[in-house]
């Protein structure tokens, strides 16, 4: 592999680029990073990575990213645990089965998944979030809860996400939980989902693991920052540009499958 200045510089600076933005803006970053590694490292002269390798290094990223997420809430009392056990059981296989099972797909077939994922996540950057009041008991259809987050685990699997970005609407306008328990708990399913992810892409050798460390390292320096200014400025501009870019990218894959 070419580790040459131009390759690290790169690849980190996509990593840190789309950490920050996934930061600022609360969503799962490897809905923004899928794109930029596909795409941009040709740009700069370096040999494109397929679809395989780029969802191989988000798996083992989300992974990283999500562990800091999840220990900052290791405290509080927002973290459900029933719905840790159901959703998470749930989407632990899902993520296992999509991302093992991404490995005997074509590079259309996880580029068409990508597509599917991209056009839901840009249309969710439209949607308002409902602010859900937090109450005493919190009830919530078991079955329902299991079965999406096995779809989502599945679906999220084969790019190698691990799903926040749905994960987040799911709670708060299907389950109708609370909207505080609903950033803390997502953050702990979306962990375990990156469990399932990184075992089945490191199992079938979709992993780079010299720009997976690359992407790890910068997002554990961009992500923090990123979340510090969002909660700092209004963020619906950049929320628009960057359904905007989610769109095209969509658009963009969908041409190159189709023609």
């Amino acid at each position: 592999m070419d580790l040459s200045l131009t390759y690290i510089v790169v690849i980190f600076a996509l990593g840190f680029i789309g950490s920050f933005i996934s930061g600022m803006l609360g969503v799962g970053g490897s809905i923004i990073k899928y794109p930029m590694l596909l795409y941009m490292p040709s740009l700069f002269g370096l040999v494109a990575f397929s679809a395989h390798e780029v969802s191989g290094i988000s798996a083992v990223q989300v992974f990283f990213a999500s562990i800091a997420g999840v220990w900052a809430y290791r405290k509080s009392d927002l973290l459900h645990k029933e719905l840790i056990v159901y959703m998470g059981g749930a989407i632990l296989i899902g993520s296992f089965i999509g991302s093992y099972g991404s490995g005997f797909l074509s590079e259309n077939a996880v580029n068409i998944v990508y597509g599917l994922l991209a056009v839901i996540a840009a249309v969710m950057m439209f949607i308002p979030r409902k602010q859900v009041e937090h109450t005493v008991t919190i009830t919530f259809n078991k079955l329902l809860a299991a079965s999406l987050a096995l779809i989502v685990g599945v679906a999220s699997g084969v790019v190698g996400a691990a799903g926040g970005f749905l994960l987040v609407p799911i709670l708060l306008t299907v389950l109708k939980i609370p909207t505080r328990v609903t950033i803390a708990t997502s953050l702990a399913i979306t962990f375990i989902s990156s469990i399932g992810g990184s075992v089945g892409k490191v199992m079938t050798g979709q992993v780079e693991y010299w720009p997976a460390f690359l992407m790890i390292i910068a997002s554990i320096i961009a992500a923090p920052l990123g979340a510090k200014i969002g909660q700092k400025m209004n963020v619906k501009l950049l929320q628009t540009l960057l359904a905007v870019m989610i769109a095209g990218t969509a658009v963009k894959i969908w041409w190159d499958i189709l023609l």
